[in-house]
């Protein structure tokens, strides 16, 4: 059985809090989203993690975790171990008016339209905007870390111990809480600046640096 819902606060680097749900209820993720019902034109930064295959040949694993951020508040939804998909989640995904940001997020939406029915009505992967805005067409092929470097100037750890870990374990550690509210954070921060009128004063402005313990 899965862990019971809880609340978390991950702090980062510069002494930011962000207030975590980790749950695989699908009642506990309506209550998460009703905190933003009435808002429409979100940005929300999305990630999704799965166990890695590592037999030769083998397809990839479902995913396990879906990590959605919105400011300082973050889910770490255990979607693999729910009984059931919310219909809140469906319709928030679906909203025409948010913008779900993340690196390689059209892959992510693509399971999990496959795997679960949840259809991701705008994800934007923001290395297109880095590189346009930045005229750094590299970053096209940048991960996460090299992007928020230079979108941010914020110096990110992703441990690999962690990315490879077991991500559909009934009970998640703290150090995967930790790096699944980072990345979807991150992800927030970097479309939040890039899609903003004023990005140009954000540029290139080290605000803080997430360190991972």
């Amino acid at each position: 059985m899965a862990a019971a819902t809880y609340e978390t606060t991950v702090v980062m680097g510069d002494g930011a809090a962000i207030h975590t749900t980790v749950t695989s209820s699908y009642a506990d993720v309506h209550r998460f989203l009703m905190e933003f019902g009435a808002y429409n034109n979100l940005i929300v930064g999305l990630d999704a993690e799965w166990r890695p295959n590592f037999q030769p040949g083998g397809g990839e694993n479902q995913i396990a975790v879906l990590q959605l951020c919105i400011g300082h508040r973050c889910l770490v939804y255990q979607i693999i171990h729910d009984v059931g998909i919310s219909s809140t989640l469906k319709s928030f995904l679906a909203h025409p008016g948010h913008t779900f940001v993340g690196v390689g997020v059209s892959k992510d939406a693509q399971k999990l339209l496959h795997e679960y029915g949840l259809r991701v009505a705008n994800p934007v992967d923001p290395r297109y905007a880095a590189a346009h805005w930045l005229s750094r067409p590299d970053l096209l092929q940048a991960g996460l870390k090299s992007l928020a470097l230079a979108v941010m100037g914020a110096n990110i750890d992703k441990p690999q111990s962690v990315t490879l870990s077991a991500w559909d374990a009934h009970v998640l550690t703290a150090a995967q809480v930790t790096y699944a509210t980072m990345d979807a954070y991150v992800s927030y921060e970097i479309g939040r600046r890039l899609l903003s009128n004023n990005y140009h004063g954000c540029l290139g402005v080290p605000l803080w640096c997430v360190l991972f313990h």
